[in-house]
């Protein structure tokens, strides 16, 4: 297992995201599209919630370890924002079972960037729901729909 890289100043990229979170709002107020920095915020938040070591850029298969508990547990995480006008049916972004990771975790955001809540699903639970029979989507581009994710998980804050 790669080793995570150092812990970053949580604080210093806690106020860079803010920045970000605004200009993400005002981005879709202005053009009723995503600006596309969901997952930033998510994995920023996973870490600074859970006392998460994040990993280096673009690892394959994780974005984060955490050291405490039995031993490292490598984490995929995934960020989800939720808008009061969200269609039903939103997907979990893909996960793929042929890379190092042991689970998964989902960030979901609210409209203002916020973290709401965050939900983790073992890598079994989330094997087990890849290859049950039916939806393409989830079978060839691994893409759970968020209440399936929420189903299979558990919630781990607040």
């Amino acid at each position: 297992m790669r080793s995570a890289m150092p812990k970053p100043n949580l604080q210093r990229i806690g106020a860079i995201l803010n920045e970000v979170r605004r200009l993400a709002i005002q981005y879709r107020t202005e053009t009723g599209k995503p600006l596309g920095v969901t997952a930033e915020i998510a994995e920023f938040e996973a870490a600074r919630l859970l006392g998460l070591e994040l990993s280096e850029a673009r690892q394959p298969g994780y974005d984060a370890v955490r050291l405490h508990g039995p031993g490292p547990k490598r984490l995929q995480i995934k960020g989800r924002c939720i808008l009061d006008d969200s269609k039903p049916g939103q997907r979990v972004g893909s996960i793929k079972p042929d890379k190092e990771w042991d689970a998964v975790l989902l960030v979901l955001l609210n409209e203002r960037f916020e973290p709401t809540a965050i939900y983790q699903a073992e890598r079994a639970a989330i094997e087990g729901a890849l290859s049950a029979p039916g939806s393409r989507a989830r079978n060839e581009r691994g893409a759970l729909a968020v209440s399936k994710f929420k189903s299979i998980a558990q919630r781990v804050w607040p």
